[in-house]
């Protein structure tokens, strides 16, 4: 069991008791202090992993894929050379990691879509990077897995379940059964690759090494489509199961409701 909060808490305590501003070099002194030895490299890793506009955080494991910078995580924004303070989405604005044209991972400010009169894919993306994931996380307890109803996990650094974080990336969602079997969600917003099997048993490895022992773990993949290459892959892993999601929207027209006297006159 753990004895510490993982290195990217310490950081966060860190920049929250620092007055919001820091040095690499404060946060490193203030963890050093309060928390014991760490390793210098890897509080700087862990702070340029958390820095929403450090164009070195796509080497790291929690920022392997493209998203939006609105998790737990993302907390951090450079100010120039070994300076960071709390990001500030209305201050700093909203940043992203993103597939450039030749398919590399780039961080840049997220921009508006400048074409009128159509709604671009993006532009309903965007929104649901965190909507899909936090969608699933409050109606966890609906969702039945093999028949068995599950629940988020929680453990005892208050980690509750939420983009877990592990030494191999974080977990979009981790959730239990009632047997106390792990179930690790993989969370896809268009189509679902076929890598995404490999990613997740990466994950699901992970939690049976360190948290699971002789409990059982499974993996979910959610996303908007699961394709042929997808299901010939996880079809030869019985601990995976695929899911698809569905958007409905339904627009219809707003007005002042009657009183019960004007409805009888």
């Amino acid at each position: 069991m753990r004895d510490k909060p993982f290195v990217w808490q310490m950081v966060k305590d860190a920049i929250d008791n620092l007055g919001s501003v820091a040095s690499y070099g404060e946060i490193k002194k203030y963890i050093k202090d309060k928390y014991g030895d760490v390793n210098d490299n890897t509080i700087t890793a862990q702070i340029i992993t958390c820095t929403v506009n450090h164009n070195s955080r796509i080497h790291y494991s929690d920022n392997n894929k493209p998203r939006i910078a609105d998790s737990k995580y993302d907390f951090l924004f450079t100010t120039g050379k070994g300076q960071v303070e709390l990001y500030d989405p209305k201050k700093h604005g909203i940043w992203e990691i993103v597939e450039d044209d030749y398919g590399k991972l780039i961080v840049k400010q997220f921009e508006e879509p400048k074409e009128e009169g159509r709604v671009k894919e993006k532009e309903i993306i965007f929104p649901l990077e965190s909507h899909l994931r936090d969608f699933i996380a409050r109606n966890i307890e609906s969702i039945s897995i093999n028949d068995e109803k599950i629940m988020l996990y929680n453990d005892e650094f208050g980690n509750d379940g939420v983009e877990y974080p592990t030494e191999v990336g974080s977990i979009d969602i981790l959730a239990v059964n009632e047997m106390g079997d792990f179930i690790v969600f993989e969370l896809k917003l268009l189509k679902g690759p076929d890598k995404a099997v490999g990613q997740i048993l990466r994950y699901m490895g992970w939690i049976k090494e360190n948290l699971a022992r002789e409990k059982n773990v499974k993996g979910v993949i959610v996303s908007k489509m699961a394709t042929d290459k997808l299901k010939y892959a996880a079809s030869m892993v019985p601990e995976i199961s695929l899911f698809e999601y569905e958007l409905s929207f339904e627009i219809k027209e707003a007005g002042l409701e009657k009183s019960y006297n004007e409805l009888i006159d």
